[in-house]
């Protein structure tokens, strides 16, 4: 089968296939330029870093720091460490080298107490909300499968973050904890980490900073000189919404 076709398939969106899966990564191109996660990616010949000369000085800066090894831990204890690295990597679909590092990302960011600047009413603060969602993660994967979180299979793992986006999961922390809520926290954080890294920019084709350079062609089919075509070209929104009765 082409490659594009298998994304005229609605088998491919994970809320529509067998079992709510995602499709295996494999299944995209192989990164040819720069990296991506786990090296593939609808854009395999982009590379955002090949316009960081066109960025002003403090941007670049800021934009290659996040490509430099990260330091380490000093907000998660050793087994929240691994409970966290876990469900970064669940959520982000991260199963395999090279992974955008999510988890020392937010514990850089929890450490240095850089919230959102809001919080639910009946929240604690983001830094408590981390250390009680990946302590209660622990006691629902122990009690379900014998064991921590982390150590539990990639289907016993998505199958726990399932129940955790829809805030029904039980136990100890959870009977305490708005579940609902703290999902959003930790996705929140998860993401923002997730796709503030070139690496991620370079897997959505993302054109990263645009100052000062700007961006000249505005509109639905028009690509920057810098941009690169995707090797899968279907619109699986389009390809995928019943036609009008």
């Amino acid at each position: 089968m082409p490659r594009g076709d298998r994304y005229r398939n609605a088998e491919h969106l994970p809320n529509l296939r067998a079992g709510r899966r995602a499709p295996p990564a494999a299944t995209l191109p192989r990164q040819r330029r720069g990296t991506t996660p786990q090296m593939v990616g609808r854009y395999p010949d982009y590379d955002v870093m090949d316009s960081a000369h066109t960025w002003d000085a403090a941007t670049r800066r800021v934009v290659e720091a996040r490509l430099r090894p990260r330091p380490g831990r000093r907000f998660f204890s050793d087994d929240e460490a691994d409970t966290a690295r876990a469900l970064c990597d669940t959520v982000t679909a991260q199963d395999r080298d090279p992974r955008i590092p999510v988890m020392l990302m937010v514990d850089e960011k929890l450490a240095d107490r850089r919230f959102d600047g809001y919080r639910y009413e009946d929240m604690p603060d983001d830094d408590q909300t981390w250390r009680l969602v990946l302590r209660g993660l622990d006691e629902v994967a122990q009690r379900r499968y014998g064991a921590p979180f982390a150590r539990c299979a990639e289907d016993a793992r998505e199958a726990i973050c399932e129940q955790f986006s829809r805030g029904v999961l039980q136990g100890r922390v959870f009977d305490q904890l708005n579940c609902k809520r703290a999902w959003t926290v930790v996705t929140r954080a998860i993401l923002a980490e997730f796709y503030s890294h070139p690496w991620a920019w370079n897997e959505i084709g993302f054109g990263g900073p645009a100052y000062p350079r700007g961006y000249m062609r505005l509109g639905e089919g028009l690509r920057e000189p810098h941009a690169r075509p995707e090797a899968v070209h279907d619109d699986p929104v389009r390809e995928l919404t019943p036609p009008a009765p």
